[in-house]
């Protein structure tokens, strides 16, 4: 990301906490108008998840608005299983990833750029391919032509720094856009040194548990 849009995107997490601080009922359409925008990329930020739980809460809703409302709490389930979920959705599956496909082309551990927002994280895991719940699938409003195609792309799961040091974003991301970015060690969170012991100068090596999963890579 940019440092304009890393700017905009922190100006606007600020600007909706004044609101919701100094304001009653109209706040509530200012988070769910941002959350929407976050929630349609493919990534995923613990810190806004957080958040939104602490305020959501708090504010008043009308009859008009539960729909919303309950779409959202859904939304934040979902966005949830990024991190860890018991079915090995979003390239969590402890299964052993060998032989490894010719078609997977980026490895655990690898810097590489994600080309829709051109943020710059961390390889944590790969499926061959997608492998989402069908919630996660429907929101994201895919012709049967891309469905098609997404189904039978690698998907990788990436680190990315947040919006302050102490957050991360996850993001669960296809083959097509995704691009190595050698030459540069991201800032990511001690979050990494869980899976990763240290960075050689060209990509993060991984801890040896992470290193039995993917032991082609």
């Amino acid at each position: 990301m940019d440092e304009r849009h890393r700017d905009t995107t922190i100006h606007r997490h600020s600007e909706v906490n004044t609101r919701v601080i100094h304001h009653g009922t109209e706040e509530k359409l200012g988070i769910l108008d941002t959350w929407d925008s976050i929630r349609k990329s493919y990534l995923n930020t613990a810190a806004w998840v957080d958040w939104l739980n602490t305020w959501i809460p708090k504010l008043p809703y009308f009859r008009e608005e539960e729909e919303q409302y309950q779409t959202l709490e859904e939304t934040m389930a979902v966005e949830l299983m990024m991190h860890d979920n018991e079915h090995g959705y979003f390239a969590v599956s402890k299964e052993v990833r060998s032989p490894r496909p010719a078609y997977v082309l980026h490895r655990v551990g690898q810097v590489v750029m994600e080309t829709e927002n051109m943020m710059v994280g961390v390889i944590m895991g790969w499926d061959a391919g997608l492998r989402a719940p069908p919630e996660w699938i429907k929101r994201k409003k895919y012709s049967d032509s891309e469905l098609e195609r997404a189904k039978d792309t690698p998907h990788y799961r990436i680190a990315f720094s947040g919006p302050d040091s102490s957050s991360v974003l996850i993001g669960y991301i296809p083959q097509y856009n995704v691009k190595l970015f050698q030459g540069f060690q991201p800032d990511i969170p001690r979050f990494l040194e869980h899976y990763f012991s240290h960075f050689d100068g060209e990509k993060f090596v991984m801890e040896e548990w992470l290193q039995e999963i993917y032991p082609d890579d």
